[in-house]
């Protein structure tokens, strides 16, 4: 696995939120949380494309063809992200005092308040990408729904973009993308079985062996009906 988890910053950029330990960008050594990307790799070909704003750059490196090229800007750990960090030290520390300050309380509002604006921006990114995709747009829809899961979503919304995003990489035919985000999808809970078997816009996807081996891993009907299936062998009721 490539490592770092992207978050979208206040600047609408894209920085390293995570890095798994162990993966390939933890091995370099080169990746810091913080970091903010300032270029990639084009789709196909030699290119090199300045990160524009958070969708757009995570559909780059999510379509990547090839061995991806990021430029990255050296943040030292400081990033909008990590502020919401140090604020929760300042609130801790203040409340294992037991005096809970002024500066806490504006702490607590501006948090409040930056929350609410990113709820409104997800809501509104679903939206446009809604539109984008209804009318055919795929590439552009992609980036609103990748906007959405880059900004703290909650479970629900993750799983809804996650589909759609899914959906997108479907409709442009990139099976391998496709795959990734329909199981992020079902990492964040989405249960509607029945419309992923048989969504239309899907379509590509479920002609391959890899959606059928995910599906299977996920779809608690199926699981069942092997496990009775198991059983009845077991028991020999199937015997004729």
């Amino acid at each position: 696995a490539f490592g770092p988890k992207f978050a979208k910053g206040r600047d609408g950029g894209t920085y390293i939120e995570a890095i798994l330990p162990g993966a390939a960008a933890d091995q370099t050594g080169k990746f810091e949380v913080g970091d903010k990307v300032l270029a990639t790799s084009a789709v196909f070909g030699e290119e090199i494309w300045p990160a524009a704003g958070y969708g757009q750059t995570m559909y780059c490196i999510r379509q990547r063809v090839g061995p991806l090229y990021m430029k990255m800007e050296k943040r030292f750990g400081k990033w909008d992200g990590a502020a919401e960090l140090s604020e929760k030290e300042i609130i801790r520390a203040e409340r294992n005092s037991g005096v809970i300050s002024n500066r806490v309380r504006e702490i607590q509002l501006q948090n409040y308040q930056r929350k609410m604006e990113q709820k409104m921006q997800r809501e509104e990114d679903l939206r446009m990408g809604l539109r984008l995709y209804k009318d055919g747009k795929y590439e552009e829809a992609l980036e609103k729904f990748e906007s959405v899961l880059g900004s703290k979503p909650e479970i629900n919304e993750s799983s809804i973009a996650s589909y759609n995003v899914a959906c997108c990489y479907s409709k442009l035919d990139r099976i391998q993308a496709g795959i990734s985000a329909l199981e992020d999808a079902l990492k964040a809970g989405y249960e509607d079985f029945k419309r992923i078997r048989t969504d239309p816009d899907l379509e590509n996807l479920r002609k391959t062996e890899e959606f059928n081996v995910l599906l299977n891993k996920y779809d608690e009907s199926f699981i069942n009906e092997n496990a009775i299936n198991a059983i009845k062998s077991l028991f020999g009721f199937n015997k004729k």
